[in-house]
C-alpha cells in the first residue's frame, strides 16, 4: 500500500467518505464529522498508520486534507 493509499483510507474510514470526495479538499468544519472529536481520531489513525508522533503545532495546523500533504511531510512522509 503505497502512503497515499494508506492516507486516504485513514480520512474514508475516519470521516465515512469516498475515495472521490477527497479530490474537493475537504477541510475541518467542512463535513460534520471533522469534529474536534474526529480531528484527533483521524490525528490518531495517522500516527498509527504511519509510525510516527505528530507535534502539537502540527495536529492544529492540520486544517485540510491538502494540508496534511505539506504536514506529513515534516515527518519524511511523502504522499
Amino acid at each position: 500500500m503505497t502512503n497515499k493509499e494508506k492516507y486516504n483510507k485513514v480520512f474514508m474510514e475516519c470521516f465515512s467518505l469516498e475515495e472521490q470526495q477527497l479530490e474537493n479538499d475537504i477541510e475541518y468544519n467542512s463535513i460534520a464529522s471533522w469534529d474536534s472529536i474526529g480531528h484527533m481520531e483521524m490525528i490518531a489513525e495517522l500516527e498509527d498508520a504511519f509510525d510516527i508522533s505528530m507535534e502539537t503545532d502540527d495536529i492544529i495546523n492540520f486544517s485540510s486534507y491538502k494540508k496534511g500533504f505539506e504536514l506529513m511531510a515534516n515527518y519524511g512522509i511523502e504522499i
